[in-house]
């Protein structure tokens, strides 16, 4: 057989079932979908594996109407539909006359896929915002409520807790928050049998809406992992980074033949040096990488102490681990090289300075130099919306005039046919006008402590390290919630939108926990529109705590950062903002 793939499905997949798998089941050849004939393979079966989009059904029309009926024998054409069949796209395909062509039509439905140890991603394009079928752009989870993406992450949860137990206690604060736990609920009632005998893994789940807190994904991250993904964007673990810093070094040569190609790196905690930096605060990598570099040297100088053939072999039988030691130093080394060379520019340097100001508190509420200047200078536009939306964001929203002059810049400098995507933040909650006249970000800065002005980037106490100085303000509650437990914010809880709520699930007899003195309690932090790397090493900075009593593990509809999160709201595209 041979699958044919829609291209955005190829990252996901690839993280659960590798090629060589694939190929131990009879899958001869892969082509990702294109108009046109299917390429020539000497198979009996083409399976179709897509999102349930229209103009994806198009292409699969052109394929099956092109393929040569007079060839003996006949191909068979399936099609598996991800995450869930379209009746929409059926009925489409039956007009245009193909659909009897296929002998299966099924779904398959990929909730949650594990992204590593501690982390689950739905990549779900579109969380915080749907992609329109035929109709335009519909706005999703919270521009149009379309709950198909809240469903799936309901499904999703079953399915894990099929897997791993019933979770007991659901806490959970936003709108989509309170749909998704009333799906669960009804779900659960819907399929008595569902009931399991499994020993509960998870204690608490808690589920945020990505609308509760709107500003952390507008702040530049400034971890390590972090600023990898601002800079030049992490698919499905995988980054692209420029080829020159990669070339072998080789004497005399004056790098006549140097790479074009990109350089494709997997980053995840399978590798040992970068689960020990990927978390940490940039400014605190580098010692790191020196450190390690002096004990592999060293390790490689033991070779010539070794005397004796047991010496040798020992030597020689930890080789492969100190030599792929060896090359995980030098990528991440040049990797480290090249974000230096634009964390130590000054434009981003004036950037970051800008959000700081805005996170703090100063300044908020009148028209800011430094973006006028960008403006003025045509900076990407990403940038500039980033920036905006999180002084509307730290000031509950901007004074009208201060908006519409916003507004009026960004259009006579970008062109009239931004002000959908204007539109559309607005929608979102991003770039408002202050409606009450009240500005409540100084409250819940305060009593959440997001301002730490002591942060110590090289050995953190406080997860305001991830931003040098803001603390995530979803983290926060996700901190606050464990202890001292969420009666103790509840006027600023009431501040932020969308209700907050907790649930009991009823555990079957001989299930409950008794919890050992000194064993930490598992909490499943679901984000429900998105989630970024900084927000994912303050949970796992929790979970180190010595003291902290309690353990993370990170679901998340999507990953994301600033710039694709912007991206998706936007009905122009730009390129990315450094």
């Amino acid at each position: 057989q041979a699958i044919v793939w829609d291209e955005y499905l190829t990252g996901p997949f690839g993280l659960i079932a590798q090629y060589s798998l694939l190929k131990e089941h009879e899958v001869e050849k892969m082509f990702t979908l294109k108009p046109g004939r299917l390429p020539q393979a000497d198979v009996k079966n083409i399976i179709f594996f897509v999102r349930p989009k229209l103009e994806l059904m198009d292409i699969i029309t052109d394929n099956v109407l092109r393929e040569d009926r007079g060839r003996s024998p006949q191909r068979d054409f399936h099609i598996l539909f991800v995450p869930r069949r379209s009746l929409l796209c059926e009925q489409w395909l039956k007009e245009q006359g193909v659909l009897g062509s296929f002998i299966h039509r099924e779904q398959y439905s990929l909730d949650l896929i594990p992204f590593d140890g501690d982390l689950l991603s739905m990549e779900s394009e579109s969380a915080f915002k749907a992609s329109g079928e035929n109709a335009g752009r519909f706005w999703e989870c919270y521009l149009e409520s379309d709950q198909t993406s809240l469903y799936h992450a309901a499904k999703g949860l079953m399915t894990l807790q099929a897997l791993y137990g019933t979770i007991p206690q659901i806490f959970g604060k936003g709108e989509c928050a309170r749909h998704v736990a009333n799906m669960m609920i009804r779900m659960k009632r819907e399929f008595p049998g569902s009931q399991n005998s499994i020993f509960p893994v998870f204690d608490t789940l808690l589920l945020l809406d990505r609308n509760v807190d709107l500003l952390t994904p507008l702040a530049t991250q400034l971890t390590y992992e972090g600023l990898i993904d601002e800079i030049y964007g992490i698919q499905n673990t995988y980054v692209k980074l420029p080829p020159e810093k990669f070339a072998p070094k080789k004497q005399g040569e004056g790098g006549k033949d140097l790479p074009t190609e990109p350089k494709k790196l997997q980053l995840n905690s399978a590798e040992e040096l970068y689960a020990e930096i990927r978390d940490k605060n940039f400014n605190a990598v580098g010692s790191v990488l020196s450190k390690k570099a002096k004990i592999i040297s060293a390790a490689f100088e033991e070779r010539h102490h070794a005397k004796t053939v047991g010496e040798i072999k020992q030597f020689v039988s930890q080789l492969p681990h100190m030599q792929a030691a060896r090359s995980s130093l030098a990528n991440h080394t040049s990797i480290a090289e090249l974000i230096k060379d634009i964390t130590t520019s000054e434009d981003f340097f004036d950037n970051l300075t800008v959000e700081q100001e805005f996170m703090s508190g100063i300044d908020t509420d009148k028209v800011n130099n430094y973006i006028e200047d960008c403006i003025a200078q045509k900076h990407p536009l990403i940038k500039i919306l980033r920036l905006v939306c999180l002084q509307s964001v730290c000031n509950s929203g901007l004074k009208q005039k201060v908006l519409d002059y916003y507004k009026r810049e960004i259009l006579q400098t970008y062109g009239y046919e931004h002000i959908l995507t204007l539109n559309n933040l607005e929608k979102a909650g991003l770039l408002k006008p202050q409606t009450s006249g009240r500005n409540n970000y100084p409250t819940i800065r305060k009593t959440l402590r997001l301002w730490m002005d002591d942060v110590n980037e090289q050995n953190p106490n406080d997860i305001s390290y991830v931003y040098s100085g803001y603390a995530p303000l979803s983290v926060r509650l996700a901190q606050l919630l464990a202890r001292p437990g969420w009666r103790s914010i509840e006027e600023v809880l009431k501040m932020l939108p969308g209700p907050h709520f907790e649930e009991r699930q009823q555990l079957p007899t001989g299930l409950q926990k008794k919890r050992q003195h000194g064993e930490n309690r598992v909490t499943l932090v679901f984000f429900l529109g998105g989630v970024t790397y900084a927000e994912i090493a303050a949970l796992r900075f929790l979970s180190q705590m010595e003291d902290g009593g309690t353990e993370y593990v990170i679901a998340t509809t999507k990953l994301i950062n600033g710039t694709s999160w912007i991206k998706s709201l936007m009905e122009k595209l730009e390129p990315a903002p450094f």
